[in-house]
């Protein structure tokens, strides 16, 4: 039986909606702290649909907020298994969302916060079609061989990390940036100086011109 995911929406400024930005929230949030972001980056994305579902699982440490998985003591483990739990959710909710608005995978830009970044890399790069791109915010590449095992899109990535965060280190985006770029990936790294576990304005500003560039770039193909 499949788990449905279901959280807030923001509707196109401008019209009907031609794109999509699916916000995955970070671990013990929810899509209400996700969903402002939409609301910073729909007016220079007016024909875009914001949806920010609610994580599968109720957090184990608050239980206010919501995972997409767990966190062990061994957290490379937790990682590990909770990603590959994750995955068929955010698969199943992609596709259902996709079969209710007409828009598809090419249509659609997968934006993660910390854990949510981590899920929008590791379901990004292994779904069928190629996502229009993928950013993740103080994320990275989790799971076997580097997070690189099973990858077969190849989507435009966008990520910011900040160089101070204590919470997951800046060197799992720069890693991960070495790692893809090494496989031909188009990456492009922003590193919020002094900054910790957030989402500054900098880094928003940073993945909104990439979102801008890379829809630019769809529009005139």
């Amino acid at each position: 039986m499949s788990t449905e995911l279901s959280g807030p929406m923001l509707a196109p400024k401008e019209g009907k909606a031609t794109r999509l930005v699916v916000l995955l929230h970070g671990y013990g949030s929810d899509g209400n702290d996700l969903i402002s972001l939409g609301q910073y980056f729909q007016p220079q994305m007016p024909n875009t649909m914001f949806v920010a579902p609610n994580a599968h699982q109720r957090s184990e440490l608050n239980p206010a907020g919501y995972q997409w998985f767990p966190l062990a003591l061994d957290r490379e483990m937790s990682r590990l298994t909770g990603a590959e739990s994750a995955r068929p959710v955010i698969v199943d909710f992609l596709t259902s969302l996709w079969a209710q608005t007409g828009l598809s995978a090419a249509d659609t830009f997968l934006v993660g916060f910390s854990q949510g970044g981590m899920m929008a890399l590791n379901v990004g790069l292994r779904l069928d079609e190629d996502l229009l791109g993928i950013v993740s915010f103080s994320g990275g590449l989790i799971g076997p061989e580097n997070g690189l095992k099973g990858i077969i899109a190849k989507p435009p990535i966008c990520l910011v990390h900040g160089t101070a965060d204590d919470v997951v280190p800046m060197s799992l985006s720069t890693n991960s940036k070495t790692n893809l770029d090494a496989l031909g990936y188009r990456v492009a790294l922003h590193l919020n100086q002094g900054s910790g576990h957030t989402i500054g304005v900098e880094g928003l500003g940073f993945a909104l011109a990439f979102m801008r560039e890379v829809m630019s770039e769809e529009s005139s193909a």
